[in-house]
């Protein structure tokens, strides 16, 4: 196989992902001609031409695209290389977490965070598709239910309580369970604990559904707010619209709510080794005032 100058490689993979040798100069700081000098470079010693030039106007070809994918991996990899053995690596935290967890319960203590471990450094990503730490793209992740990937350290974190929350002028129409019947009940579709759950823990047989869906819980909390309708709602998620008098419980004291536990941070074993995450675990731990595993 023949030696590519690294070089090279890296101006294709400027000018390909950018669209312009000027771009991708300016990128890497060098002119745009060394740019283009780079990359006939590389296609004198591939063989093949690799862009299809237009006037100032690059676009991959064919053979292009298909080394452009490869390419793009391996300069993501070595970035990924070079953070973990780098002097920032020791700080840096790359975490994943639920979204509606993450908007409405981390955010908001991202500061208090930052400030009480000087020198760490946070990248949050927010989705479904949970990380498999496969290609070390993550260091820990706070998942919603619990991971099916085996080989992982789990740390529960802890019960949520699962309520009926609306906006204070609808609550003074609430004084028991039946009352709900008569107004839109807001579904957040993702969520464990679902309407019927809730109804049958309290005796009453679920209604058919009625208001408004969303597919995750900061969209329902924020629906609620607005007075849409009922939202069924953890309080850990929805603790800041209580404490502003946004949301109220109607039925606190009155029904029966659901306790469960609905996150969970997870991490590989090779990840306790790094000191970022072993500052995470003990923040977060005591923070919901759960026990800190020893790791």
């Amino acid at each position: 196989m023949k030696r590519l100058p690294l070089s090279a490689l890296q101006a294709f993979e400027s000018a390909a992902r950018r669209g312009s040798f000027r771009i991708a100069g300016e990128e890497l700081g060098i002119s745009p001609s060394a740019v283009s000098h780079a990359v006939r470079k590389l296609e004198d010693l591939m063989g093949a031409a690799l862009f299809e030039r237009e006037g100032r106007a690059v676009r991959l070809n064919p053979a292009g695209e298909a080394l452009m994918r490869h390419v793009a991996v391996g300069f993501d990899e070595m970035r990924q290389g070079i953070e973990m053995v780098g002097a920032r690596s020791v700080n840096l935290l790359r975490l994943h977490c639920a979204p509606s967890l993450a908007a409405q319960w981390l955010l908001p203590r991202l500061r208090t965070l930052l400030a009480g471990q000087p020198g760490l450094e946070v990248r949050l990503a927010a989705g479904v598709n949970y990380p498999r730490f496969e290609h070390d793209e993550f260091d820990a992740d706070i998942c919603y239910g619990p991971p099916r990937q085996e080989g992982l350290i789990v740390v529960p974190l802890g019960e949520e309580t699962v309520t009926p929350l609306c906006a204070p002028e609808m609550a003074a129409r609430i004084s028991e369970p039946l009352d709900l019947l008569a107004h839109d009940l807001i579904e957040s579709d993702n969520k464990r604990v679902r309407w019927s759950h809730w109804f049958e823990s309290n005796g009453i047989a679920p209604p058919g559904p009625r208001g408004s869906r969303f597919d995750r819980s900061f969209m329902a909390i924020a629906a609620a707010v607005d007075g849409l309708g009922i939202a069924l709602e953890s309080t850990r998620l929805a603790e800041r619209e209580i404490a502003r008098g946004q949301l109220v419980a109607p039925l606190a004291g009155k029904a029966n709510d659901v306790r469960y536990v609905g996150h969970y941070l997870v991490f590989p074993r090779a990840a306790k080794a790094r000191r970022a995450v072993r500052m995470f675990t003990t923040w977060i731990t005591q923070e919901l005032d759960v026990p800190t595993p020893r790791i």
